[in-house]
């Protein structure tokens, strides 16, 4: 089975807690896309009446609007029901790592704004530690991108530039630029994050610890409901 199959698996069961109603966020990237085209359907069907959805980077914004969701934002909803994303790395505690589309500081401030935070992966994203297969994203002001880099190496890891295809930096929605920083497997994650966030010219970085509320994983066999409860 190939692994669309299993994120829409997961998409799908996590669209059906969306209720009438709802304040719906909607997380960024190729797992979140069959969240939103699974709402879609369901606002079609009639099945699901009176959401209004907060999308997570402009480029949801446009899909949703063309998707026929309707949209509103967090200065008219600060507060979000429920929030449907995607991950690229999550550990057994349902710790991530996120911004591998480079829209972690828009998805943070959604998922701390949402009264449940619902992830959707495809089981290839079950990792036995953050780091251990994939880079962290640390969104940083383009001021400060030396002088952070340094500060990241003296953290123990390697940070690259995010670049487009042209060789230019990859550019934020909030015009920051992303350095990836390959830790390899972290034992204390949340130390990390401290670090992380007590550094000048750091805005944000895809460690995001605590906050799901459930993790929906697509597996060949079926799909599998991880809860802080009965995760490792």
């Amino acid at each position: 089975m190939n692994t669309d199959e299993l994120k829409r698996r997961a998409a799908e069961k996590a669209v059906e807690l969306v209720q009438d109603g709802m304040i719906v966020g909607l997380g960024h990237g190729s797992t979140a896309h069959f969240a939103h085209v699974a709402i879609a359907r369901r606002l079609q069907e009639r099945s699901l009446k009176n959401i209004l959805a907060v999308p997570c980077s402009r480029q949801v914004e446009a899909e949703a609007r063309a998707l026929g969701i309707p949209l509103t934002t967090l200065d008219e909803h600060p507060v979000v029901d429920v929030t449907i994303d995607g991950a690229d790395e999550v550990d057994p505690r349902l710790n991530l790592i996120k911004g591998g589309g480079g829209a972690l500081l828009r998805e943070k401030v959604v998922a701390q704004a949402s009264k449940q935070e619902i992830i959707i992966v495809d089981e290839g994203k079950l990792s036995p530690a953050l780091g251990t297969r994939w880079a962290l994203p640390v969104e940083v002001v383009p001021f400060g991108v030396a002088p952070v880099s340094a500060f990241i190496r003296s953290l123990g890891a390697e940070p690259v530039l995010r670049q487009k295809a042209d060789g230019q930096p990859f550019v934020t929605d909030q015009g920051n630029y992303i350095l990836d920083c390959r830790f390899g497997p972290m034992e204390n994650p949340a130390e990390i994050a401290r670090a992380l966030c007590d550094r000048a010219g750091i805005v944000e970085h895809g460690l995001f610890i605590g906050l799901a509320s459930m993790v929906i994983v697509g597996k060949a066999d079926g799909v599998e409901v991880l809860t802080p409860s009965n995760s490792g």
